[in-house]
C-alpha cells in the first residue's frame, strides 16, 4: 500500500491559494433568472477551472453552454474498478453580496474575536461559532466585512482542483478512473437541470460541499415548493365598503395564521421538519405566497401541503367573494432513500477520512446539495466535508487546514477503491 500520509507530509498543498483566487470571482446567481446559468459571470470562474485543469494536464477538461464543468482524469491501474465523481459548486448565495470578495487569513487562531476590517460590527466570536473550539492554532479566512466569504462552495472546487494537483504529482498513488464535475446555480436549487451524466461517466459520486471536518452527511431533508395564489377582490377604496377583499390582507393573515412554536425553521432542529414562507407578490386584487416545504419524511410534505390548504380555506371563509388556487411541486429527495442500497460508498468515505487522521462522524443535514438530486438521477452521491462555516453571511469562514484534510481525504478515498480493485 502506498504511503499516502507521509507523501502529504512532504507535499505543497495548492487548496488555499486556489481558494484565495476563486473568492474573487464574483459568481452569485440569481433565484429570479430562468437563463440557464442564471448569471453569466459564473462562467468566469469556470474559465479560469479549465485553464488550469488543462495546465494540470487533463486535456479532456470543458466547460459547456450551461455553464458546467467537465473533466476526467483516466486510471493508473489495470484493473476494472468503479468510476467516482467529485463535484462542488462554483456559484455563491444570493443571500450576501459575492461581488469584490476581499479574503483575509487570520493565522494562528487563538479564539481570540475576529472583528473584520472593512465593516467592524462584523465580528466573528467564539462563543457564537463554537465549532472554532477545534481551530485552535489554524489559520481562519474570512472575509472583510462587506461580503460573504464564498466557502460556500468554492472551498469544495479548491480541494477538488488540489486533489488533482497531487495526484498529477504523485502518479504512484493508485485511483480509479476520476471524474470533476463543477456546476453552477446549486444555490437557487438547480445545480443539476442541465448535468449531462454520460460525460460524468462514474458509479458512485461525492460532493464536497460539508461543513465541520470529519463530517460526511448521508442524509438530506426532501423538499417541495408550494404556491398559493389569490384572486381578491379590487374596487376604488374610497368605495371599497362591503365590497373589497385584498388579496394581499389575506396573503398576510394566511402567514399569520402558520404555526409559530414549531413547523418553522426558528422553531426547528435535528430531524424536525417545517413550513417556510419565502416571498409575497402582488396586488389588492391578486396576490401569492411561495413557500418551502422541508422534512427528512417525504410523506410529511403531503401533510405541511394540507395544512396550508385548510389554513387558506379558514382564512377565505372571510373573504366569500375571492378565490384560491394551490400548486405543490417536489424540489429534491431525501438522498438516504437510496444511499441505503449502497452501504461501500459511505464506509469507504469514513475509512478516508480516519486516514487523514479524522474521526468520521456520519449525519443528517438541514438542507440539500446536488448530490441530493444526483443520487436520484442514478448517481448515488453522499455529501464530504470541505470546512466551511457560516456560510450565506458576513461571518462565513474556513480552516485552511482543515481544507487540507479535505483534499486527503479525496486521494484517500480514490485510493481505497483502488485497492479493493486491486484485491
Amino acid at each position: 500500500m502506498t504511503n499516502i500520509s507521509q507523501k502529504f507530509n512532504n507535499y505543497s498543498y495548492s487548496s488555499t491559494q486556489r481558494f484565495l483566487t476563486y473568492v474573487q470571482i464574483d459568481t452569485q446567481s440569481d433565484p429570479s433568472s430562468s437563463n440557464s446559468p442564471t448569471t453569466e459571470k459564473q462562467k468566469d470562474l469556470g474559465k479560469v477551472l479549465v485553464q488550469e485543469l488543462k495546465q494540470l494536464g487533463i486535456d479532456s477538461s470543458h466547460m459547456d453552454e450551461y455553464g458546467y464543468v467537465y473533466a476526467q482524469l483516466p486510471s493508473n491501474i489495470n484493473q476494472s474498478i468503479p468510476g467516482i465523481c467529485f463535484c462542488a459548486h462554483m456559484d455563491t448565495s444570493p443571500d450576501c453580496s459575492g461581488k469584490q470578495v476581499k479574503p483575509i487569513i487570520h493565522r494562528n487562531y487563538q479564539g481570540q474575536d475576529l472583528v473584520l476590517p472593512d465593516d467592524s460590527s462584523v465580528v466573528i466570536r467564539l462563543k457564537e461559532h463554537p465549532d472554532l473550539a477545534e481551530q485552535m492554532g489554524h489559520d481562519i479566512i474570512t472575509a472583510s466585512g462587506r461580503t460573504l466569504l464564498g466557502a460556500d462552495n468554492k472551498a469544495g472546487v479548491a480541494e477538488i482542483m488540489d486533489a488533482i494537483q497531487f495526484w498529477i504529482e504523485h502518479p504512484e498513488v493508485p485511483h480509479g478512473p476520476i471524474s470533476i464535475l463543477f456546476t453552477p446555480d446549486e444555490e437557487v436549487g438547480r445545480g443539476t437541470d442541465h448535468v449531462n451524466l454520460d460525460q460524468v461517466n462514474a458509479q458512485y459520486g461525492y460532493t464536497i460541499d460539508g461543513e465541520k471536518r470529519g463530517h460526511l452527511e448521508n442524509e438530506t431533508f426532501s423538499a417541495d415548493g408550494f404556491k398559493i395564489q389569490i384572486e381578491g377582490i379590487s374596487q376604488h377604496p374610497g368605495f371599497a365598503k362591503g365590497r373589497m377583499e385584498s388579496a394581499l390582507k389575506i396573503a398576510a393573515e394566511i402567514v399569520n395564521q402558520l404555526p409559530k412554536n414549531h413547523l418553522s425553521p426558528e422553531s426547528t432542529e435535528k430531524m424536525e421538519g417545517f413550513i417556510h414562507p419565502v416571498g409575497i407578490y402582488g396586488s389588492v386584487e391578486a396576490a401569492e405566497i411561495e413557500f418551502i416545504l422541508r422534512d427528512f419524511k417525504t410523506e410529511k410534505l403531503q401533510e405541511y401541503g394540507n395544512l396550508l390548504q385548510e389554513i387558506t380555506h379558514k382564512v377565505l371563509e372571510n373573504y366569500p367573494h375571492s378565490k384560491v388556487q394551490f400548486e405543490q411541486t417536489e424540489q429534491y429527495r431525501n438522498m438516504n432513500e437510496i444511499l441505503v442500497d449502497h452501504p461501500a460508498c459511505l464506509e469507504n468515505a469514513m475509512e478516508a477520512m480516519r486516514r487523514a487522521g479524522l474521526n468520521p462522524e456520519m449525519q443528517s443535514i438541514r438542507g440539500g446539495t446536488d448530490g441530493s438530486r444526483l443520487t436520484f438521477m442514478g448517481l448515488p452521491c453522499p455529501n464530504l466535508f470541505a470546512g466551511e462555516h457560516a456560510f450565506h453571511s458576513k461571518q462565513e469562514w474556513v480552516s485552511v487546514q482543515d481544507m487540507q484534510k479535505a483534499t486527503e481525504t479525496i486521494v484517500h478515498l480514490a485510493a481505497i477503491y483502488a485497492e479493493k480493485a486491486i484485491s
